[in-house]
């Protein structure tokens, strides 16, 4: 055990000297989770949308001032017919186009029924689907201040709760997806490459035929890695959790836990694709290809896994990343404690052991 705190001692050094490692490590990570929380999201803000309000009078005006004022779309244009709507979606200038009949302020005072007209850009279903949401409450909100305590007959009063996210906010969805992604690529891609690259300069030969055992040699290669990549992590819940208002309403204690066993989980996972691979490039390819997409589409960082065929389903739970989401948002969003998460955690506790395991089976066949 003598040898082995000066070989961990040299890991840090390697690390400390190389400052391209060093920005990697640890600049890539604070400039991707502002871009990615920032960038990614489902909200729409000032969507540019055209008016054509052919009754102009009091109710008409006052409809078009709330959607105005929403701060979900931007009236750019006022339409003065029904053949600019066309033109102004063929030049792209708006998103959605709303009209107003001519006798709207009669029908809705007095035949409580007044038609409206919304037109979205659907080259785009989805920014169109969620842009229609939009207007759609707009409207429905404005019908209920100008009604007042008049209710339709036979009317069903939906009184919808959103629970853990009430303002809905996309942010509270990606910033655990983010994190993920970017301790998933930091944590693996940086150690595989860094050892496929003294695979390549021959440092590693030596390594082999050292008194350390290959168990030793894997640990001592993850250590360093364990507190900088813990660092790292500290580093992107903190971001979270200040620049965008990630919530943390179950215990710290245990979030951070979790986030040190993926971690481990991750860099454990470098150490058994440095094993298989002999050279940066092909190390930097498998992870790029094997954790990168995975990470992105299998994960239910972006798309949702229950909309996805059995097979794929199935196929997620294999990845990492999927069971951290899930802990992230648990803790974070529930306050779930190790009680609601202990399935997800006993998962990344036995896909660590397992790479592992086949991380020095691997190196003893090297010795072999």
């Amino acid at each position: 055990m003598r040898q082995f705190p000066a070989f961990v001692k040299k890991e840090f050094y390697h690390i400390f000297r190389d400052r391209r490692t060093l920005l990697i490590l640890f600049g890539m990570p604070v400039v991707q989770i502002i871009l990615f929380g920032y960038a990614i999201t489902n909200e729409i803000r000032h969507a540019e949308i055209a008016v054509l309000d052919q009754a102009n009078d009091y109710y008409s005006n006052r409809l078009v001032n709330k959607i105005g004022a929403s701060g979900y779309f931007k009236i750019t244009r006022a339409l003065r017919n029904e053949r600019e709507i066309e033109e102004a979606f063929r030049n792209g200038s708006i998103k959605v186009a709303l009209v107003l009949p001519k006798n709207f302020g009669y029908d809705f005072y007095h035949g409580r029924k007044a038609p409206v007209q919304l037109l979205t850009d659907a080259s785009d279903p989805n920014s169109a689907s969620t842009l229609l949401n939009y207007a759609t409450a707009i409207i429905n909100n404005y019908q209920q201040e100008m009604m007042g305590d008049q209710q339709l007959p036979l009317t069903i009063d939906v009184q919808p709760r959103m629970l853990y996210n009430p303002a809905l906010k996309g942010v509270f969805m990606f910033v655990p997806g983010v994190m993920t992604l970017i301790l998933m690529l930091v944590s693996a891609m940086m150690t595989s490459i860094t050892i496929t690259r003294e695979k390549e300069t021959g440092t590693m030969e030596i390594l082999l035929v050292s008194p350390l055992s290959p168990g030793k040699i894997i640990v001592g290669k993850v250590v360093p890695y364990i507190l900088l990549s813990f660092i790292n992590a500290l580093i992107i819940l903190g971001l979270g959790v200040f620049l965008f208002g990630m919530p943390v309403k179950g215990s710290l204690l245990l979030l951070l836990m979790e986030c040190g066993l993926f971690v481990l989980t991750a860099l454990t996972l470098g150490i058994l694709i440095s094993t298989i691979t002999a050279s940066q490039q092909a190390a930097m390819m498998i992870s790029m290809v094997g954790l990168l997409m995975p990470t992105m589409l299998l994960s239910g960082f972006v798309f949702p896994l229950e909309s996805m065929p059995l097979p794929l389903r199935i196929l997620a739970n294999v990845f990492p990343a999927k069971w951290f989401i899930i802990i992230l948002k648990d803790v974070m969003l529930k306050g779930s404690g190790l009680p609601g998460i202990w399935q997800p955690t006993a998962v990344l506790c036995g896909m660590t052991i397992l790479f592992i395991a086949l991380s020095v089976r691997n190196f003893k066949t090297r010795l072999a």
